[in-house]
């Protein structure tokens, strides 16, 4: 049995099969995930877990090159966007439209879905 870190056997294959620059996307509760993509379900509840809690679990075991983010959450959740600067404090963020967002979503290697509902809490990480 594995004493800690991250516990869900599928997201521990999909972060094991993820390569140097591929892209993963977590995402709040409504996000259109696109057809095709490998999608993990974590939803429990409304805010159970958030993308920053996947974030926070993904990054104590996970390369992080960069993170993209919306210019939306930049503007509609500040409260967000500075949590997450603040939990990767050596990672660079790179800002672009939500529909630049959605556009690129459709090569990620895989989307996590969360229970979040705070607008725009979307984010994509690039693989260190």
């Amino acid at each position: 049995m594995k004493r800690g870190g991250i516990l869900n056997p599928t997201l521990n294959r999909i972060l094991t099969e993820t390569g140097h620059t591929d892209l993963l996307t977590i995402c709040d509760r409504g996000f259109p995930v696109p057809m095709g993509i490998e999608r993990l379900d974590l939803a429990l509840t409304d805010g159970i877990p958030t993308v920053l809690d996947t974030v926070r679990a993904i990054y104590g075991e996970f390369e992080i090159d960069s993170i993209i983010v919306t210019e939306e959450m930049r503007q509609a959740s500040p409260e967000r966007y500075r949590e997450l600067t603040e939990a990767l404090p050596d990672v660079a963020f790179r800002i672009v439209s939500h529909q630049q967002f959605k556009d690129i979503c459709g090569e990620s290697r895989a989307v996590i879905r969360t229970g979040d509902t705070i607008p725009y809490a979307n984010i994509m990480i690039v693989s260190g």
